[in-house]
């Protein structure tokens, strides 16, 4: 079994779905220090060719974990509604991806971050045809372990002999010796994003939100691109 295993970050770009599609089950690690200015509560759109944060208004104690992160004022679904509509009604696959978008919107659960954000990865996996098993941190347990400690009991809990699916990044810190010790496997992914024609932009952004994908390509097109 490969294993993912992420913050659940608030409509992330596509090597972000790219790492749920090539695992088996994907944990949303949900318990771990909210951090602030993070993509666990804002991602970036393109407007007008400009790149511009797209956040989500939150309340919090300082140390607190995503799971107890609260929403800071009413109305975020509408405002963000109508900024991606302005950013995007000129894009090739608008009219096809709108009714989609704001239907997964306005399912949105009135409940803290982590759990908007776990939903709205949800919706949106389904609608990308993405069928990973997903998991919780808070409900795996292993909260006393840190670092590699807590990334191999999770993987251990899901799969004994299983394999760590880690980002890039990961490579500067972990030690592959310690997840060999423990029996389990580690491979990295290193994601680039293969360009596609963007409204409004000369040259091709990456990193963006994975909504920039669907009003551009639509939601088959935008799956067609993270399984490429």
């Amino acid at each position: 079994m490969i294993v993912a295993v992420h913050q659940p970050n608030f409509a992330p770009w596509l090597g972000y779905f790219r790492k749920i599609a090539i695992a088996d089950a994907f944990v949303f690690l949900d318990d771990v220090q909210f951090s602030k200015g993070s993509y666990t509560n804002r991602v970036r759109i393109l407007s007008g060719g400009v790149q511009t944060w797209l956040s989500v208004p939150v309340s919090f104690n300082f140390g607190a974990p995503i799971l107890a992160v609260d929403i800071g004022s009413d109305g975020f679904v509408e405002a963000h509604l109508r900024r991606l509509e302005v950013a995007y009604k000129c894009s090739a696959s608008f009219r096809e991806s709108w009714n989609d978008v704001e239907a997964i919107y306005n399912s949105l659960p009135n409940a803290p971050l982590g759990e908007i954000n776990v939903a709205l990865v949800k919706m949106l996996c389904e609608r990308l045809g993405i069928g990973t098993q997903f998991y919780r941190s808070s409900e795996l347990g292993y909260d006393n372990f840190a670092s590699d400690d807590r990334l191999i009991a999770l993987v251990a809990a899901l799969d004994t002999n299983g394999t760590y699916l880690s980002g890039k990044g990961g490579a500067t810190y972990q030690d592959p010796s310690k997840f060999i010790e423990a029996g389990l496997s580690l491979e990295y992914l290193d994601f680039v994003c293969p360009s596609y024609r963007q409204v409004g932009g000369k040259e091709f952004v990456s990193g963006l939100s994975v909504f920039d994908a669907v009003f551009n390509l639509g939601f088959d097109g935008t799956a067609a691109l993270i399984r490429s």
